[in-house]
């Protein structure tokens, strides 16, 4: 009988008795929305340990309190289940807070001035790097563009001899000054390499755009540039990553973190952490790709872990496996050509002969696997991939929970293949709102209308939806993504994308929560507030499920519990 065992039998067994085991925390006199059918909205709950002990009324749970109890007037707010980061790259969240934040710029001008100010400031040969730059949120577009980029001779005039790298926000883009190519090697020369391009102007020089695996050129030189570092600092650096993202995601309520793509290295520093409680989050981390091969297969196997260091750390799942990229590089993969780009249809990054290595030994190893799949291709190709190894290893797919990130454009005839498949659906719907902008540009009427962000279609065929914001794609923030659930309005305007794939409040809140909590085979957990289950409660300054609609995305978080424990309160 392990320690939650022993907690739950004695919180059963004292239940029993005539008096109330005592609470350490109890939260009272607000709206508890446990997300649980047997309780429904109540005004309090009390905590002893990790565990929840009880939901009710305030009267009820003034019960569990004792001298040592720690007693949070909610005074009316909204209380919720701790919130799921369902798709997010957690050592990219921390080093984005390194660089800087390009996010939300208006213009290539308002990047340009910040390159300007930093390359000023670095040290001499420190590179310069920042990410969140999007060309088609631009209040104006730069005077020279090639394939619907801007070229970096802007920044080679502001750091000639700084070496810049600029992340694009979706992060399957970057530019890179002539200083950032030349330490790279990339020349006139220079090959694209496999998944990826090396943008060239008509005269064939690089502009310094580069798309998807080509990025990978500038980050190994990047990694070169700190070969100086002590094993010592580069640990450290790391764990200091580890530390912001923990930080920016408690203050936003999330209190569990699905990683979507962490490196053998980065889930040992992970085990390190938890086991030393010093990570701060609970956390669901995905083996990258790049790690999983016939060879390291045995290290899979080794690795594995399901709720290690008092549920602070699971490893059981490979991804995001990228099947293509983004719909604003252009390089999310299509059936059909973009209709602003008549002859591309996307990029294939990872051939679907490596994917189907990969999730061979996925099903030999009992690890979960999700693919990264934007375009209507991209999702068939890996639809017909799960149900060809379904069938051959006769497996029932929804009890693997196998994932498709993002599933963002679908062909009309694949929406019912997901919920035929048992195949999840790990979706942001920020990225509806977000993307709204452009795209009908891209991809015409006719396809948006049949299959872009099919949430609703796809929750009323009984698949499980999860959500999240891709953080540092989008900043970590739920309540933009929630209100794009809910209202799927344009940013900025009275407009909306595709209403009638909009989701309820509940579902909306359900989706961040214990729909995530499915997804990674946690429901049982956490998800709800459920008595027995971990004490993970986010406060909320406001009721998003009720009131104005617009009123979601001004939330905030004012109390963050992780195991019965307050880790964050707002100033």
């Amino acid at each position: 009988m392990g320690p939650r065992t022993v907690v739950l039998a004695l919180a059963a067994l004292l239940a029993g008795c005539s008096s109330s085991p005592t609470a350490d925390l109890v939260l009272t006199n607000g709206t508890v929305a446990t997300l649980d059918d047997d309780h429904g909205r109540v005004e309090a709950l009390a905590a002893a340990g990790d565990t929840l002990l009880a939901v009710g009324s305030a009267e009820e749970i003034e019960a569990y309190t004792g001298s040592g109890t720690r007693v949070v007037d909610l005074d009316g707010r909204l209380a919720v289940p701790g919130l799921i980061e369902g798709h997010g790259h957690y050592m990219g969240m921390g080093e984005a807070q390194l660089q800087i934040d390009l996010l939300g710029t208006a213009s290539w001008d308002q990047i340009v001035a910040r390159v300007d100010s930093a390359a000023t400031a670095s040290a001499d040969g420190a590179w310069v790097q920042g990410r969140g730059w999007h060309q088609e949120k631009w209040d104006a577009t730069p005077e020279r563009m090639v394939r619907g980029f801007q070229t970096n001779e802007r920044l080679n005039q502001v750091a000639p001899e700084t070496p810049v790298y600029l992340t694009h926000a979706s992060g399957h883009a970057a530019i890179a000054n002539e200083a950032a190519l030349e330490a790279a090697g990339i020349g006139p020369n220079t090959a694209d390499p496999d998944g990826g391009t090396i943008v060239r102007d008509a005269q064939g020089r690089a502009t310094g755009i580069l798309l998807e695996t080509a990025e990978g050129l500038v980050q190994e030189a990047i990694e070169a540039s700190r070969s100086d570092l002590s094993p010592e600092q580069r640990r450290e650096r790391r764990r200091e990553q580890v530390r912001l993202a923990a930080e920016e995601a408690l203050a936003n309520g999330v209190t569990s973190f699905q990683d979507q793509g962490a490196s053998f290295e980065t889930i040992e520093l992970y085990r390190t952490m938890a086991e030393n409680d010093e990570l701060g989050i609970r956390m669901y981390a995905m083996v990258s790709q790049s790690e999983v091969t016939p060879e390291t297969q045995e290290r899979l196997a080794e690795i594995r872990t399901v709720g290690a260091a008092d549920h602070h750390l699971t490893v059981r799942s490979i991804g995001e496996v990228t099947a293509d990229g983004a719909l604003g590089s252009r390089s999310a993969w299509m059936l059909e050509p973009y209709a602003d780009a008549p002859n591309d249809t996307g990029i294939n990054v990872t051939s679907m002969d490596r994917i189907r290595e990969i999730a061979e030994i996925a099903l030999e190893e009992n690890y979960q696997l999700a693919i990264h799949a934007i375009g209507d291709r991209a999702n068939r190709e890996s639809l017909d991939l799960y149900e060809s190894l379904f069938d051959d290893a006769n497996v029932d797919g929804s009890a693997l929970r196998w994932r498709i990130e993002h599933a963002q454009h679908l062909h009309p005839d694949d929406i019912p293949r997901f919920a035929d498949l048992g195949v999840i659906a790990s979706m942001q719907a920020i990225h509806a709102c977000s993307d709204a902008p452009y795209n009908y540009q891209r991809l015409g009427d006719e396809r948006v209308e049949a299959g872009a962000y099919a949430w609703k279609t796809l929750w009323e065929d009984g698949v499980v939806i999860g959500n999240g914001t891709d953080v540092p794609v989008e900043k970590i923030d739920p309540f933009a993504s929630l209100h794009c659930t809910v209202t799927r309005q344009v940013p900025g305007t009275d407009t909306t994308f595709t209403p009638d794939e909009a989701l309820s409040r509940r579902r909306a809140l359900k989706s961040y929560t214990f729909n995530n909590a499915r997804m990674a085979f946690e429901e049982d957990v956490k998800g709800t507030l459920t008595p027995g289950k971990l004490a993970d409660v986010a406060v909320l300054s406001e009721n998003m499920l009720e009131g104005p609609p617009g009123r979601i995305r001004e939330t905030t978080v004012d109390y963050t519990v992780v195991g019965g424990e307050v880790v964050y309160t707002r100033e």
